[in-house]
């Protein structure tokens, strides 16, 4: 075979064709991670990340890697110790923007947690150009226009395992706890191919940036003949050599942008193509149109034999009625009219020897043509990737004997890894007259085995499976483009990332303004009246106290305002055990909410404030009781709000309350004489009683005053420690 002959067509179903000097697959997160930090560690010029996620917290080493490196894992740390280094180096960080289904996994404030965790040339950028209901699915980093990493896997959670999958490993673990083994595969490319993807990069950049990014680099060696780029990682000899390729994307309609179905037409034109052998591993397979031309493909040619590999369980009811009951389809459509024994789809699965069982994650995106082609690429087999997403596969031609023994031994490498056997028994099971067969069959016990899906026990088809599937695994925008003026279309894009943290800020907000609302008009005894009436019929009874601690901590947490209890206690229990019963009560409440805000931050709303959240928390923590005191002095903030931010905040419960009581404890000595005074008024009026009114009055204003004075010298003094402090390390 030669070049001249691969079923690449410009323009038809691909973007681009090309040739690659060298190729390797990077199988599973623990490879491709390792290659990463490797090849960041060389980089000179410039590095490229565009990608669904972009997580500042994931490490790329682990064990004895990361242990011995010089050099951070963390890859916020890499690339910023990277380009402190190397000060003339730029890093472009373009990572998808909307993210509200992925709300718990995802960085809420991720430009702002890159900005401030790296300095000046690392530039990042949030893409929001996608259409509604779609996503920015490429993955791709190019190092120095001289290497190129694309496929399946981003720097992100839950993403990380090694080739052999243990069924427990410490080092999976997501913020959402453990995770069960995940598979993907990336490939590493040097050559001419870097030349597009270094095009690509930019294109994608330039859609979202004011900023424009550095030129390619005319010196970059991406000719044919070229040796492997300095930037090629360590520990990982290319497969691949001088072998052809073509890049084919998915791109939906943009704004002054054609979108492009590359994928879908390069995909249905491979199977054409097929004689013996399809092995498809891929985290969805709902698309029918694909499962109808496999069986018409297996139909056309009775030699034909597909493996796909899948995931086992769904996750969440989206994914199980969009996606899994799509699988449903998919499956029935394959099998209509052929040969069970030529056609299988499974998941792959371990029960060890003490029982204990796992099912492997399937997230890559791969397809094997024979020993002709090999697809690794970002695209799943579903309706948004053929459409809707940003996607984009390399595609590698076996033009030449030894390019097409690779294609062959990436299909048995991966199902040597599915299967539990070595990579040269699954290539004599290829060459069985019926490899499908031969393949299920004979697999070891206590290791992986590929079991055929039976996905009817997690979804019966009907629970309402369109309308799943129209949310998440749409073929078209979920808001039709709108018509402009000009007769010209115009598509509505995904929500940005700050419009939905306000959204989400105003409709709590409001939520909690019309329970408040609710609270005061349905709920009878949350009146001033009523409590004044409760309070009054313990006075003198043994359950005095605990009758002012119970209203102190409900009404906490009705956020009922602190000072009409504690004017309301002063005028009923007198200036003396009026301010102690209500110290005692804002305390007990303070304890609450506190508690309150400390679960609520420990689930999620400290991410959701993100950096800016992190400075302010910071600076309470650096006050102390100090500053807690100056914020209870100052009406500055509803009671049971600064109880709750406190609780989300890292300042520790003693020192919350002890800072509560010095800032409270003055002033409800002042609402005990306002309040012991009205009382007085109302029972016998004389200029006396006032004037104890109007020194009440004064006081408490005196008491605000000096903690506003009070606040600001501390500031002061501790700015100028600061800045002491800052001085003598320069200095040093």
């Amino acid at each position: 075979m030669s070049a001249t002959n691969s079923i690449f067509k410009q323009g038809e179903n691909c973007w681009a064709t090309s040739q690659a000097s060298f190729a390797t697959p990077l199988i599973d997160c623990g490879n491709y991670y390792k290659a990463l930090h490797s090849a960041i560690l060389k980089a000179k010029h410039s590095i490229f990340i565009v990608g669904w996620d972009i997580d500042s917290r994931i490490r790329l080493l682990r064990g004895e890697d990361e242990a011995n490196s010089e050099a951070p894992s963390v890859v916020s740390d890499l690339l910023a110790w990277k380009a402190e280094q190397n000060p003339d180096m730029k890093i472009y960080l373009l990572r998808w923007d909307s993210s509200l289904a992925f709300f718990a996994q995802r960085e809420m404030w991720a430009k702002e947690v890159w900005d401030e965790k790296t300095p000046d040339n690392v530039l990042t950028e949030l893409d929001d150009t996608i259409p509604m209901g779609g996503s920015q699915h490429q993955k791709i980093i190019v190092i120095d226009d001289e290497l190129v990493f694309s496929g399946g896997m981003d720097i992100s959670t839950n993403r990380w395992d090694t080739r052999d999958h243990p069924i427990e490993s410490e080092e999976r673990n997501g913020p959402d706890g453990p995770y069960t083994p995940l598979h993907d595969v990336q490939i590493v490319s040097a050559g001419p191919v870097v030349a597009r993807f270094s095009e690509l990069v930019r294109w994608r950049w330039l859609r979202v940036a004011e900023e424009k990014p550095i030129t390619i680099r005319e010196d970059a060696k991406t000719d044919i003949d070229a040796p492997l780029p300095e930037a090629w990682p360590e520990d990982f000899e290319p497969w691949f050599r001088k072998v052809d390729c073509a890049l084919a994307r998915t791109i939906p309609f943009m704004d002054e942008v054609e979108p492009v179905q590359e994928v879908r037409h390069m995909l249905l034109d491979l199977i054409s193509e097929a004689e013996r052998i399809i092995y498809i591993e891929n985290q969805f397979t709902s698309r029918q149109e694909i499962a109808e031309a496999l069986n018409r493909r297996m139909k056309e040619k009775p030699d034909l034999h597909v493996v796909i590999v899948s995931s086992y369980e769904p996750k969440g009811k989206f994914e199980c009625e969009a996606f899994w009951a799509g699988r449903i389809e998919f499956k029935k459509i394959l099998e209509k009219g052929v040969d069970p024994e030529r056609v299988v789809m499974t998941y792959s699965s371990i029960t060890d020897e003490h029982g204990q069982h796992a099912t492997k994650r399937i997230h890559s995106k791969v397809m094997t043509i024979d020993d002709s082609y090999a697809v690794i690429g970002s695209s799943n087999i579903s309706n948004r990737s053929m459409s809707l997403d940003t996607e984009i596969d390399m595609v590698l031609f076996g033009n030449n004997e030894e390019n097409r023994r690779e294609v062959a031994r990436i299909r048995n490498d991966l199902l040597a890894e599915h299967t539990g056997r070595t990579v040269d028994q699954v290539a004599a099971l290829m060459e069985e007259p019926n490899p499908v067969r031969a393949l299920m069959e004979g697999q070891l016990a206590h290791g992986y085995v590929l079991t055929q899906v039976h996905d009817e026990i997690f979804t019966d088809q009907e629970t309402g499976q369109n309308f799943f599937s129209r949310l998440s695994d749409p073929e078209e925008p979920l808001i039709p483009p709108l018509p402009t003026l000009g007769g010209e279309a115009m598509p509505i894009r995904n929500p940005r990332r700050r419009t939905i943290m306000i959204g989400i800020g105003v409709m709590v907000i409001a939520a909690l303004a019309a329970a408040l609302v609710i609270a005061s008009h349905f709920i009878p005894w949350l009146s001033t009246d009523n409590i004044n009436a409760f309070l009054e019929e313990s006075r003198g009874t043994y359950f005095a106290l605990p009758t002012v601690l119970m209203v102190y901590v409900v009404g906490g947490f009705f956020f009922f305002p602190v000072t009409v209890m504690s004017l309301a206690v002063s005028a009923i229990f007198g200036p003396i055990w009026g301010p102690l019963y209500g110290i005692l009560g804002a305390l007990l409440s303070s304890a609450s909410m506190f508690g309150v805000g400390k679960v609520a931050g420990n689930a999620g709303l400290r991410k959701i404030g993100g950096p800016k959240v992190e400075a302010v928390d910071a600076k309470l923590k650096t006050s102390g009781i100090v500053g807690v005191a100056a914020i209870r002095m100052l009406p500055i903030a509803p009671f049971s709000l600064v109880n709750l931010v406190a609780g989300i905040s890292s300042i520790g419960l003693m020192q919350f309350l002890v800072g509560t009581f010095l800032g409270m404890f003055p002033p409800m000595i002042a609402k005990g004489l306002v309040g012991d005074s009205i009382t007085q008024i109302f029972r016998n009026p004389s200029p006396e009683t006032i004037s104890y009114l109007v020194g009440g009055i004064v006081l408490w204003g005196l008491m605000i005053w000096g903690s506003q004075k009070l606040a600001k010298s501390y500031q002061a003094r501790k700015q100028q420690q600061v800045d002491k402090t800052k001085g003598e390390e320069c200095v040093a």
